[in-house]
């Protein structure tokens, strides 16, 4: 690439980096003037009502796919964990708790599995996604249960000035961001994903590495299982059976690469705040009927996904001309 061509190279990198946050501008705006009296307090509160458990499992795929993987059992994991919460978290606390902690630590067993036997991320989580489905219905064969008061509540907090999903999501990046790219030990994460040989070399325990990721994974999936059912304040053996592709969804609308351990904390939430708005909010201010409404978010997304590989297309096909 040419000296003449670094600014170029620089605003193109530095749209494909701000493209998550143009992007819920742009739904945002789109809000706005279709309904003004939905940007507002109340607006807001509505509209992001299921923000947090979106944003907490979109979280939970990012750490997954920072090493080079992929959970498709997260949505039935975040079902097993709504069903504990509605049942064993309310009437056994103590027992309620441990089973969420043993998830999480199954969580972590089925990183270990990946890595020391080499299996696909996609078939083993594929084949866990029937085991926590089951053990969901196993425990909650009805719709219903009873959440515990002090979860609803912490829900319901309703701050001063910002809605509570606003300032849960600015917490939960701040969080995320902290863990990957703070310390020294998120650089070694993130590069578990992008250069294994390296992190070898310098004496780093792939198999730690994954167990913490994995682990992560499952804590943020039990928190986003707790938010939901607080809520919903109920539970379902299916109730978050489309967060699996959700979660995938907003983590590459924030900027995530499926290789390469290319992830982006506050990305992965300003993409699954966009997908919340887009899912609902604006197509039902857009008056598209209900049974259409699937369709057209996917169109958004696709939209949103072209122009990201678009950009990054012209990126490389420069760099690549004028090597």
């Amino acid at each position: 690439m040419s000296v003449a061509d670094l600014p170029r190279a620089g605003f193109r990198r530095l749209l494909r980096t701000l493209l998550p946050a143009v992007s819920l501008c742009l739904v945002l705006g789109a809000i706005a003037a279709l309904n003004p009296r939905a940007i507002s307090y109340l607006g807001f509160s509505l509209m992001l009502n299921l923000a947090i458990p979106i944003v907490l499992v979109t979280v939970a795929q990012m750490f997954v796919i920072c090493g080079n993987d992929l959970d498709l059992s997260i949505g039935p994991f975040v079902s097993f964990v709504a069903c504990i919460s509605a049942t064993l978290l309310n009437d056994a606390p103590l027992l309620g708790v441990g089973v969420l902690l043993a998830g999480i630590a199954v969580y972590a067993g089925l990183g270990a599995l990946i890595y020391l036997r080499r299996l696909p991320s996609i078939i083993v989580t594929l084949g866990m996604s029937f085991i926590w489905q089951g053990l969901a219905v196993l425990v909650l064969p009805q719709p219903g249960g009873t959440v515990p008061d002090w979860l609803v509540r912490m829900v319901a907090i309703k701050p001063a000035f910002v809605p509570l999903p606003v300032l849960a999501a600015f917490g939960i990046a701040a969080i995320a961001y902290l863990i990957l790219m703070g310390p020294s030990y998120g650089a070694i994460l993130r590069g578990s994903g992008g250069n294994t040989a390296a992190i070898r070399r310098a004496g780093w325990s792939l198999l730690r590495i994954k167990l913490v990721l994995f682990a992560l994974a499952g804590l943020f999936g039990v928190l986003a299982g707790m938010a939901l059912v607080g809520v919903t304040t109920s539970a379902d053996a299916n109730i978050g059976n489309g967060y699996t592709l959700l979660s995938i969804a907003g983590v590459i609308l924030g900027g995530g690469e499926f290789t390469g351990g290319r992830v982006s904390p506050v990305g992965a939430v300003l993409g699954s705040l966009t997908l919340t708005l887009a899912a609902s909010p604006l197509l039902t201010f857009l008056q598209i009927p209900p049974d259409w409404q699937i369709g057209a978010n996917g169109v958004i997304l696709i939209l949103v996904l072209a122009s990201r590989a678009l950009i990054g297309r012209k990126g490389n096909s420069a760099g690549n001309a004028d090597e």
